[in-house]
C-alpha cells in the first residue's frame, strides 16, 4: 500500500488558477483540477482550494458539494443563500443528474453492473473508508464498460448515493481499483497513472431562478 499523503504532499496546482465553465447571477461551475481541494482544510496550511479562489472573484461564492482533492471534474458553487438552499436541496433529496470517468485495473469481465455495499469510516486509517456489513451506510454505484485497454479499463461510474470515497471503495471492493489511488490502490496500480483516475465528467441541476434543468461537462483530461 502506497504511504499515506501529508499535509506537506499539499502542492495545488496554478495553471488555471480557476476553469470557469458558466457563471451567472446565481451560480458558478468549475472543472476542478485534480491536486485541489474543493474547500479549506482543517490545517492551516491547506488554506488554498476552489472555494478561496472563487471568492477572490465572487465574495459570496460557497461550495454546493464537493470532490475529493485528487478528483476532478465539475462543481457547482452558489453565489446567493437563495442558490445555495436550492441546490443544495438537490443535492440532498438526489435530484441532480452526475456521472464520472475513472480508469480502473484489469479488464472488467461485464458490461454494466451494481455494487451494492455499506460503507463506513475505518476510524483506524482515517480518510480512508470501508466496506462494513454490519455498521456501515447503504451505498450504490452503478458502472458501466467504455473502454477495454490492455490492462485496464475505462469505465462510466453513476453514485446513487453519495457516501465520502464512494466510488473509490466500490471499485476496490469488485477487484478493479482506480488507478492512481493514493489511498486504497497497491504500489503497482498507484504507480500505473501519474494522478488519480476519476474525473467527475457531467452533472446536471434545476436553475434556482430560470428553473431551466441545466447539465455541464468537464472534458478528460486522461
Amino acid at each position: 500500500m502506497p504511504a499515506m499523503p501529508t499535509l506537506l504532499d499539499y502542492h495545488p496546482p496554478t495553471d488555471p488558477y480557476l476553469n470557469v465553465l458558466h457563471v451567472d447571477d446565481d451560480i458558478l461551475v468549475v472543472d476542478k483540477q485534480s491536486g485541489l481541494l474543493s474547500v479549506p482544510g482543517k490545517d492551516p496550511s491547506l488554506w488554498d482550494c476552489i472555494e478561496h479562489r472563487a471568492r477572490q472573484t465572487w465574495p459570496s461564492a460557497g461550495m454546493c458539494h464537493r470532490l475529493d482533492k485528487d478528483t476532478s471534474g465539475v462543481l457547482v458553487l452558489a453565489l446567493n443563500k437563495k442558490a445555495h438552499g436550492f441546490i443544495g436541496s438537490q443535492f440532498e433529496h438526489r435530484k441532480t443528474t452526475k456521472h464520472y470517468v475513472a480508469r480502473v485495473s484489469g479488464i472488467m469481465k461485464d458490461d454494466t453492473g451494481l455494487v451494492d455495499l455499506p460503507l463506513a469510516t475505518d476510524w483506524l486509517n482515517k480518510p480512508r473508508q470501508r466496506v462494513d456489513q454490519d455498521h456501515g451506510r447503504p451505498s450504490q454505484t452503478e458502472w458501466q464498460v467504455i473502454e477495454r485497454e490492455d490492462t485496464a479499463t475505462r469505465v462510466k461510474l453513476v453514485p446513487l448515493t453519495g457516501r465520502t470515497h464512494q466510488l473509490r471503495v466500490h471499485m476496490k471492493a469488485i477487484g478493479h481499483v482506480i488507478l492512481g489511488d493514493a489511498f486504497y490502490a497497491e504500489a503497482a496500480d498507484f504507480s500505473a497513472a501519474e494522478r488519480l483516475q476519476l474525473h467527475a465528467a457531467e452533472l446536471g441541476f434545476t436553475h434556482p431562478t430560470t428553473g431551466a434543468f441545466m447539465t455541464f461537462r468537464a472534458p478528460l483530461p486522461f
